[in-house]
């Protein structure tokens, strides 16, 4: 079975939201799709975590050249006539 990652939506979002993974727009039924109050993307999603002391290091250093894979999930929906963006939701990733 695939890895796959499921989003929790925050409450009060109803049918018509928009998604955005790192900024790019994705696609209902193509890209992820909505289960209850989750969407489920056939992908891997991660995010990076707190930096240790030795990786930053690394990095200032310039030995280590490259940050892992840090994605961000964003959901723009309406609410009560308001515009809201709920950003950096946390992934739940599944085996």
């Amino acid at each position: 079975m695939a890895e796959r990652t499921r989003v929790h939506l925050p409450s009060g979002v109803g049918e018509r939201f928009e998604v955005f993974v790192n900024g790019v727009a994705q696609q209902p039924g193509r890209d992820f799709r909505r289960e209850g109050d989750e969407l489920v993307f056939e992908r891997r999603l991660a995010r990076e975590g707190q930096l240790g002391f030795w990786r930053w290091l690394s990095l200032f250093l310039g030995v280590a050249g490259t940050y892992r894979q840090n994605d961000s999930v964003d959901v723009i929906y309406e609410q009560g006539g308001r515009r809201i963006v709920a950003a950096a939701l946390p992934l739940t990733l599944e085996d």
